[in-house]
């Protein structure tokens, strides 16, 4: 049977989507396969997991059905396939379906019926390459506009000395197993009784063609392990902790499909002259006691630079001026932010003979 997925993240089952998201993370660093001491079947482990939880309607069926729905619906990540779901002392093998895809009772059942002969599918699916999971740090203020980073992973790539065939030179030949097809039958068992089954080949992994001599840069793998650049857009508004999946950035499976994806934990770098409130920005100003009776105008440091700001007379301490559309340029909104700017009133200290003998006269008007 195959482990708890809450057990596997090492939360409690009424655990929130925050502390199995952090969860995750920090197991997902800890495993990931490039690291010294990474356990690349752990880190595919932490992934199936964590796919299933962090959905809300897949974590309410596995929740409601148990470990017959991880069995039965959970792909996992680097091709776990379903796998140990049986009833009635029947065992059903649904065969390889590639990381990256997320099974439910809908994919369970079609396809079963399809490899039954009751549809026109053939019951398998294309390869799909392991996640990667990265963490960023950027600035209040490429929070707060939006930025675009460059991202250096060091991850299976295509071999270019073979363009993924796995051949020296592209030379390949006819595969002697399913005769160029890339799909094969098998004979399983089912509760119809045995039935045909269309499963990728695996001497070919669905190609239908094999090197006739291996490629010598990846050894017939197709893949190799290699340093890539990928720019990631971040947009504005962006959450501390919140991540952003770019599919297709992950790493290619071995003997080809496609890539799996790139999860980017962004952490924003706090800003002494800024803080956040949802889509504003609000910042601190101190004036004299003067400025606050007469009024001035002042300049105020945004996150585009300078500008300045009236501020009225008989402005109190603690008020606050708002200057619209300097906040957070939030893309899925309409508009922008405001910048607030609050006013404390900065009490003078060590003042001369000539500056206490105005104060007092102050005192004697009431003020």
């Amino acid at each position: 049977m195959s482990k708890d997925l809450y057990s596997i993240l090492g939360v409690d089952k009424n655990a929130s989507d925050d502390e199995i998201k952090k969860a995750y993370r920090k197991l997902a660093h800890k495993h990931h396969p490039d690291k010294k001491g990474g356990d690349e079947a752990k880190f595919k482990e932490i992934n199936g997991a964590y796919q299933t939880l962090s959905d809300k309607q897949k974590r309410q069926q596995y929740d409601q059905f148990g470990q017959t729905f991880e069995d039965a619906g959970r792909s996992g990540n680097g091709g776990g396939g379903f796998g140990g779901f049986s009833g009635g002392g029947f065992n059903f093998d649904f065969g390889q379906t590639g990381s990256g895809n997320n099974g439910g009772f809908e994919d369970l059942f079609s396809d079963l019926f399809s490899q039954a002969g009751f549809g026109g599918s053939t019951g398998s699916r294309e390869k799909v390459g392991s996640d990667i999971a990265v963490d960023i740090e950027i600035t209040f203020k490429e929070m707060a506009l939006g930025t675009e980073k460059e991202i250096e992973l060091y991850k299976k790539v295509l071999c270019d000395g073979c363009d993924g065939t796995g051949a020296k030179n592209k030379d390949t030949k006819t595969c002697d197993v399913c005769g160029g097809a890339g799909k094969v039958h098998k004979m399983v068992r089912s509760m119809f009784g045995n039935i045909q089954q269309v499963v990728v080949c695996e001497r070919c992994n669905g190609k239908g063609q094999i090197p006739k001599e291996k490629c010598e840069k990846c050894g017939g793998d197709g893949v190799v392990r290699d340093y890539q650049k990928v720019n990631i857009k971040i947009p504005a508004g962006i959450e501390n902790g919140q991540t952003i999946r770019a599919t297709g950035h992950g790493e290619m499976p071995t003997g080809g499909g496609k890539p799996g994806s790139l999860f980017i934990t962004i952490h924003i770098k706090p800003d002494a002259r800024f803080k956040r409130s949802d889509d504003d920005i609000v910042s601190v100003a101190e004036i004299s006691f003067s400025q606050a009776v007469l009024g001035d105008k002042i300049d105020i440091e945004t996150i585009e630079g300078e500008m300045s700001m009236k501020v009225t007379p008989g402005t109190q301490s603690g008020d606050v001026f708002k200057i619209r559309n300097k906040g957070i340029n939030r893309e899925d909104r309409f508009g922008r932010g405001s910048h607030l700017v609050e006013i404390r009133i900065k009490t003078p200290e060590n003042l001369s003979r000539d500056q206490k003998r105005l104060v007092k006269k102050l005192q004697e008007f009431g003020l």
